[in-house]
């Protein structure tokens, strides 16, 4: 939805809503704050620890001007929170203040004639309690809300409870977001948009006000009106392209993770500029840091501001352009990099400097890593690590190409590391032994010659292995053997290191039943055709693309491992160069 050039936005303190006068219309569901809820309000302000300028924030009220009473605020959203609030400062009044009470705020309910009367006179007797007006389901939520305001207030004084304290923060450092709307608009439609989800208050829309509520330009004379309509105008159709940028998932991916979803996705950049909340509870962290960069409510600070926006997407669109950038930046991030470094860092360096400062940071990922000794197992985080590079300085490497390596596929997908020739085939039932025997038969050509694990020569006929297939078909002799001896006829058993391993999407993977090395080019193969992301390394692998000689497809022997682990170890050189002084 575009945002309401109409509406305003401000932070207000809860001393600034004192004697104010609402109405709740027939629209809005009655109270029903649950004990839990009260808790948790008094709770965040009692253990909030405000320094020099910070404030805690409230979730937005949203209202409109009342059409009959100028001064009376119909209440379109936020009604729950506003009656806490009321509750709480008549509970000030009542037990802590003396002759000079607070001007409380007024709240009416349309379903209720006596509401306001019924708040002020809300109070606790002499022996702690409450009396639970049960006239009607909202008396008793209000009732029981006051009852819970009380009890918390005595558990706290057993302690150490400064009131005092608690009272100026919760009236002075404790602020709502006020979101006022159009007066012409109907109210009962803006509540059904906002509760159906059509006017989403995120932190996003909401800073998107600051930026353009016509109260932050200043009128000198006739001709400002139709400057400040075109500056706005530029702000907003800059934000929406920005925003649909951002909505480019090659994008979006390469500068985030998967679960880093977000509806309005220059929220974003917004975290970048201020941090991200490590208090999950803290809803509207990213705009209330965002609004204390609006120091002044000026023009030139509006500018000042959409500028930094402007460079730091800037910045990450010229990363994305730049295809060394991309790989690099986007192994990083995928690897859990902090982006908000990265981006300070490039602030200050040129473009040779800063593209060292990345290679450096690549490197000391791979720090004290022996690629010559890494196994399947123990080492798999450092093994998909390698492989994912292999792959993006593959691709790089290819200067006259203009192919990317997908970080959208790559994090949407889940991966394996998967051995190119299978170590073990752990297949139980006997219909699934034969249908992966019936497969592996199509694959027998001539006899081969292939080493065991001392090394030795032996002598694999193909007829023989064919005779045990078929022996095993008709009177089911031990599938493990014959299994094993399929293995070595395919290629060297039992590899366990970087030589027998490739990066593969789980689906294909998981798919395979253990098969063996021509079994998997042929399903790769299928796959691919089909729409299935291929690592190019991976596919490099199946088409025998790192062997000297190819006149025999089907195999997956030590030459050709030797092969892919030297292309391996000559892609990284660069980057393991603190492995090798050693």
């Amino acid at each position: 939805m575009a945002f309401d050039l109409s509406n305003e936005i401000k932070l207000k303190s809860i001393s600034e809503l004192l004697g104010m006068n609402f109405f709740i219309p027939s629209y809005q569901r009655g109270y029903r704050w649950t004990k839990q809820q009260v808790n948790d309000l008094l709770d965040d302000i009692c253990d909030f620890k405000p320094q020099k300028d910070e404030w805690y924030c409230l979730q937005p009220l949203v209202v409109k001007k009342n059409k009959e009473e100028n001064e009376k605020w119909e209440v379109i959203d936020g009604q729950q929170r506003l009656t806490t609030i009321f509750l709480i400062i008549h509970y000030f009044n009542e037990m802590w203040i003396g002759k000079q009470k607070i001007n409380e705020p007024i709240i009416t309910y349309q379903t209720r004639n006596d509401s306001s009367q019924f708040l002020k006179y809300m109070k606790v007797g002499d022996d702690n309690n409450v009396i639970i007006n049960d006239r009607n389901i909202d008396y008793q939520y209000i009732s029981s809300a006051y009852q819970v305001i009380n009890n918390w207030v005595i558990e706290k004084k057993k302690g150490k409870f400064d009131e005092n304290e608690f009272q100026s923060k919760f009236k002075e450092k404790t602020k709502i977001i006020w979101y006022e709307t159009d007066p012409k608009q109907d109210g009962r439609d803006i509540f059904s948009r906002i509760n159906m989800g059509k006017i989403p208050l995120t932190n996003a829309e909401l800073i998107k006000a600051l930026f353009l509520n016509s109260s932050n330009f200043k009128l000198g004379n006739s001709n400002d009106e139709e400057r400040i309509r075109l500056k706005q105008l530029e702000i907003a159709t800059e934000w929406d392209i920005i925003e649909t940028d951002l909505h480019n998932d090659e994008f979006w991916l390469f500068i985030n993770k998967e679960e880093n979803n977000k509806e309005t996705r220059i929220e974003f950049l917004f975290e970048l500029l201020v941090g991200k909340s490590t208090n999950t509870e803290d809803n509207y962290f990213t705009f209330r840091k965002f609004h204390e960069k609006f120091t002044d409510n000026t023009e030139q600070n509006i500018t000042n501001n959409w500028k930094e926006i402007k460079r730091c997407f800037q910045t990450l669109q010229n990363w994305f352009e730049n295809r060394e950038l991309y790989h690099k930046i986007g192994f990083l991030i995928t690897l859990g990099e902090d982006i908000e470094s990265l981006i300070e860092q490039s602030k200050t360096q040129s473009k040779s400097d800063f593209i060292d400062f990345i290679d450096d940071k690549i490197k000391s990922k791979f720090v004290n890593i022996q690629i010559d000794g890494i196994e399947y197992g123990s080492n798999n985080g450092n093994i998909r690590n390698i492989l994912l590079i292999h792959n993006i300085q593959t691709m790089l490497n290819n200067g006259k190409e203009n192919s990317r390596f997908p970080f959208n596929r790559y994090k949407k997908e889940k991966w394996d590391i998967e051995h190119i020739h299978a170590v073990a085939t752990e297949i139980k039932d006997e219909k699934d032994q034969k249908e992966w025997l019936k497969e592996v038969i199509n694959f027998i050509g001539n006899d081969r010659e292939v080493a065991d694990n001392q090394g030795k020569t032996k002598t694999i006929k193909a007829d023989d292995l064919k005779n045990k297939i078929n022996v095993f078909n008709n009177k089911q002799t031990d599938f493990e053997a014959i299994s094993k001896d399929i293995r070595s006829y395919f290629g060297d058993d039992e590899i366990n290191d970087l030589s027998n391993l490739a990066l593969l999407d789980t689906g294909t993977n998981r798919g395979y039943k253990n098969a063996i090395f021509p079994v998997k080019r042929k399903t790769i193969i299928e796959k691919e055709k089909a729409g299935t992301f291929v690592p190019i390394c991976t596919k490099n692998v199946f088409m025998k693309y790192y062997s000297p000689k190819i006149e025999q497809m089907t195999f997956w022997g030590e030459i050709d491992r030797n092969e892919y682990f030297n292309d391996i170890k000559t892609i990284l050189e660069n980057y393991l160069l603190k492995e090798d002084k050693q």
